[in-house]
């Protein structure tokens, strides 16, 4: 499979016959150097409704008529919108075409704004994604703090590599990121949500040396950049 990371928490998946895209923030993304109409996929993971995550989701899932999963409430909205949609809740997992999502605990606030509007819509618990294809296991850690069932993620899957933010502030910041990174035994740690704003400025290099002093393998991906895996 190809990973090519986009910005902020913005993956895309490309497997043998299908392709993803998780968290598409692209078009205000002051990092990504693709935007919505270049995306051709046939599912959009969204892990909170938060304007940085659910991003271009509205606008690529008509372009490619792509199915959109996310938590339950935030997929009511979209659905109002015209979207299809495949609803979620923390815990469950489903069988898609490209593989096996199950939906995880995250610790975050979820809330919608539609532009030009002051209004904030509900979307539900905010979650992260364990992704199961091609015999690989990724784990998308959404916006979230540390929390101790990490471990038990960690413990209950082989996972060969998770995607976590390290921005502060909002999220995890890189010390608590480290811990984490610790309790899931990933094979490889791949930082993200940072430097797309101020409040979020981080050095992804430091926190990949602080992974390394754990005996724990890191890698920066810079916006565009692909990885095969």
């Amino acid at each position: 499979m190809n990973l090519i990371f986009h910005g902020q928490s913005c993956i895309e998946i490309r497997f043998k016959e299908h392709a993803i895209i998780i968290d598409p923030f692209l078009r205000h993304n002051p990092k990504a150097i693709v935007k919505p109409e270049d995306i051709k996929v046939s599912y959009i993971l969204v892990t909170h409704g938060h304007n940085d995550h659910l991003g271009d989701s509205l606008e690529i899932a008509e372009r490619n008529q792509a199915t959109i999963i996310a938590p339950n409430d935030l997929c009511r909205y979209l659905a109002f919108q015209g979207a299809k949609t495949h609803p979620m809740g923390i815990g469950g997992s489903f069988e898609f075409p490209f593989g096996k999502i199950k939906m995880t605990l995250a610790l975050h606030d979820s809330s919608y704004n539609p532009p030009g509007t002051q209004e904030s819509i509900y979307a539900g618990m905010a979650s992260g994604f364990l992704i199961q294809a091609e015999g690989k296991t990724i784990y998308h850690a959404g916006d979230t703090g540390l929390f101790g069932d990490m471990q038990l993620i960690g413990n209950l899957h082989n996972i060969d590599l998770a995607f976590l933010p390290i921005g502060d502030n909002f999220t995890m910041g890189p010390s608590d990121a480290v811990i984490a990174a610790r309790f899931l035994q990933a094979k490889m740690v791949i930082p993200m949500h940072y430097d797309t704003f101020p409040l979020i400025e981080q050095d992804p290099h430091a926190f990949v040396e602080s992974l390394s002093a754990e005996g724990i393998k890191g890698q920066v991906m810079e916006p565009g950049q692909s990885l095969e895996f």
